[in-house]
């Protein structure tokens, strides 16, 4: 149930993924939603904050990669 509530992945792709009858998750999910939700507010928020950090870091990962990438391009001639 979490993780169709936090990845916004289709109640089939997850059961799918997760090997278990769609319909049986389809019946969990709904059951999580009409008790107030299957993700706390708490841990909601708290995965937004992770998302956003994630994708900080995914950018900074793609920059510090094509700095390096520079850098050895650099010794290669600096090296010649």
């Amino acid at each position: 149930m979490r993780i169709v509530a936090e990845t916004g992945k289709p109640i089939a792709q997850v059961a799918q993924d997760l090997g278990i009858n769609e319909t049986t998750l389809a019946s969990w999910v709904s059951r999580a939603r009409r008790a107030g939700g299957a993700v706390a507010r708490g841990e909601s928020e708290e995965f937004a904050r992770l998302r956003r950090e994630n994708a900080r870091l995914k950018k900074d990962s793609k920059e510090l990669a094509m700095e390096r990438d520079v850098l050895e391009r650099c010794m290669v001639l600096w090296v010649k």
